[in-house]
């Protein structure tokens, strides 16, 4: 239920808008009534950077960091989709809403299920502060030495985007679309943190971590109107922080490129829509280019 909760949350956001915008459209003429609504459900996989992770462990005298660790994500989908629950494997949604008379501008909740795990048997630099000692050495990061750390049930990306999408080609009856969409956007962060170090296990949960920011560009085909295709690459700076380990927090910060392939409708929201439409190969498209 918490996990329900925390990613069905931006819908309530999102409809809210809405809401406010079809009141507000309502009293324009007919001609402005050109709103629209997607949704797009898909799978991704991630590369990430090297990162530290800042340990506080007050209580134990710890106050340290492990050194540039590498790390890679748990695509799932490739064991097989329908095998499994929809959303087990690394996914992502979007929810959009291009608002303007062109139709070319949009805003959008943007959320990846992606997954982030510190690379097992890899040797870890730690630095700092260890049961009150300095501490510089390098140790085995491994599950049967006492070390893991996943984000595994997700890092979990939630941005709040601009959209501006531009027509590659549109034929006259609107039944088949080429576009190039780019997006922008700020969110929080809201990973499942289960971790153990030296032994130490936290108590697995999801919290809010932090925040992150990322930039992307997608390739969007739309057939028939209402249904589209979308295939996107991304790029996101996220930090976390007050992560909780036991007895204490863990902080870090890294990027991520992401690929994406999703799948998508579009409906419109107010009546009068060009892109909803019929028109005849002698009729010129209403649909600015």
């Amino acid at each position: 239920m918490k996990k329900l909760k925390f990613l069905f949350l931006p819908f309530l956001l999102l409809s809210t808008t809405l809401s406010i915008n079809s009141n507000a459209q309502e009293n324009k003429t007919k001609k402005h009534h050109k709103g629209s609504l997607y949704f797009s459900w898909g799978y991704n996989a991630e590369w990430y950077t090297k990162s530290s992770v800042h340990v506080v462990q007050p209580s134990l005298g710890n106050d340290y960091e492990l050194v540039h660790v590498k790390a890679h994500d748990h695509k799932g989908w490739d064991d097989g989709v329908f095998d499994q629950e929809l959303s087990i494997p690394q996914y992502n949604y979007r929810l959009g809403y291009y608002f303007n008379e062109k139709q070319d501008m949009g805003i959008e909740i943007n959320f990846d299920h992606t997954k982030y795990l510190i690379t097992d048997n890899q040797m870890v630099q730690v630095n700092g502060t260890y049961n009150h000692y300095k501490t510089s050495e390098a140790v085995l990061f491994s599950e049967k030495n006492g070390f893991f750390y996943y984000l595994n049930n997700g890092a979990n990306f939630l941005l709040f985007n601009f959209v501006k999408r531009y027509c590659i080609y549109n034929t006259l009856d609107h039944k088949l679309a080429i576009d190039f969409v780019g997006k922008a956007g700020i969110g929080p962060v809201i990973p499942h943190v289960q971790n153990m170090f030296f032994g130490k296990a936290n108590q697995q949960q999801f919290q809010y971590g932090g925040w992150n920011t990322g930039l992307e560009t997608a390739l969007r085909v739309t057939v028939m109107r209402y249904a589209f295709l979308e295939f996107s690459q991304k790029i996101d700076y996220a930090r976390y922080s007050n992560l909780k380990v036991y007895e204490g927090t863990a902080s870090q910060n890294f990027g991520t490129y992401e690929l994406i392939l999703s799948a998508g409708v579009i409906f419109p929201t107010t009546k009068h829509h060009p892109y909803f439409t019929n028109t005849t190969n002698n009729t010129p498209s209403t649909i600015p280019q």
